[in-house]
């Protein structure tokens, strides 16, 4: 198959992918309005397999690194009497104790990017948890199309619980000093918002391209909040102004970056829809907010 270039896709097949990714059009509407884009010499099989995900390929750090120590903890969950899994990464050598970050996934559950993150941050000098909210419903079931309709039947204020349970665990571990922030990516990038409400002791929170919390929420926020933004991202880029006019109204710590001609999930470096340079752009500037925040 001869290898497709990003560039020669239309930005339509970017926007339907979305569409397809958070569930407004099912896979056979997704496949029927793709088939408008298989042309000159393009397949609808092509396309398909340039959009779907490859986490062999794009593992930064890999689950044996010796320079951490990885490993599948539980925790209660506080709904429904279970225990949620997560990856507790932190770095095989430390002589104090880390500052923590809740590593939150998209709304397909735990799968390797997410893994992958965790331990970005690990590398980069803290503790991290990735929890998997699919526990209860068996566990990221190794690919994101049944992820996303495993995730789509669980309630997401009772995720949302799940990831604060997440920061309670982090918080009270040994090796953590007591701060603890968060970071998200899209259905992650929400939670990220919504604990910055609903954990009063939250030190930090970064969501990528999240969906925002409403406006009479915002004074409960005591976290500085660093917020991604992706300009093509139109689904999510209409409620920032609301947010941002909250923000300033309330007299917020946040800082906010819109980066210019790239689409929602620019950072995940599994899809073509990854952009290296605002990507590692926004990555560094994460880090450099923890680094401040979490110390």
């Amino acid at each position: 198959m001869e290898e497709i270039k990003k560039e020669t896709i239309s930005q339509e097949v970017f926007d339907l992918y979305d569409d397809y990714a958070h569930n407004r059009v099912n896979r056979r509407e997704f496949m029927h309005k793709l088939s408008a884009y298989a042309v000159g010499g393009l397949t609808v099989a092509s396309l398909m397999s340039f959009l779907t995900p490859d986490y062999q390929g794009n593992i930064q750090v890999k689950p044996d690194d010796p320079r951490l120590q990885s490993e599948f903890v539980e925790y209660q969950s506080p709904k429904g009497g279970g225990t949620i899994k997560a990856l507790l990464s932190k770095p095989a050598e430390a002589n104090k104790k880390l500052g923590g970050i809740v590593v939150v996934h998209e709304n397909r559950g735990l799968n390797p990017y997410i893994e992958d993150v965790g331990r970005r941050a690990a590398l980069a000098g803290f503790i991290s948890i990735a929890p998997d909210a699919l526990t209860p419903l068996g566990g990221y079931p190794g690919t994101d199309d049944e992820g996303r309709a495993m995730q789509s039947k669980r309630d997401r204020n009772e995720m949302l619980e799940d990831f604060i349970a997440a920061y309670n665990y982090l918080k009270t571990f040994p090796d953590c000093n007591g701060k603890v922030g968060v970071v998200g990516f899209c259905f992650g990038g929400w939670i990220s918002n919504m604990m910055a409400v609903r954990v009063p002791d939250l030190a930090a929170a970064v969501p990528f391209y999240g969906g925002q919390p409403a406006s009479e929420d915002v004074p409960h926020i005591k976290a500085p909040l660093l917020l991604h933004f992706a300009e093509l991202d139109t689904r999510v880029n209409e409620g920032w102004p609301a947010y941002e006019a909250a923000l300033k109204e309330h007299k917020k710590d946040y800082t906010a970056y819109m980066y210019p001609q790239v689409n929602h999930g620019f950072h995940n470096d599994t899809t073509p829809r990854y952009n290296k340079a605002a990507a590692e752009l926004a990555w560094e500037r994460t880090i450099s907010f923890f680094s401040e925040k979490l110390k």
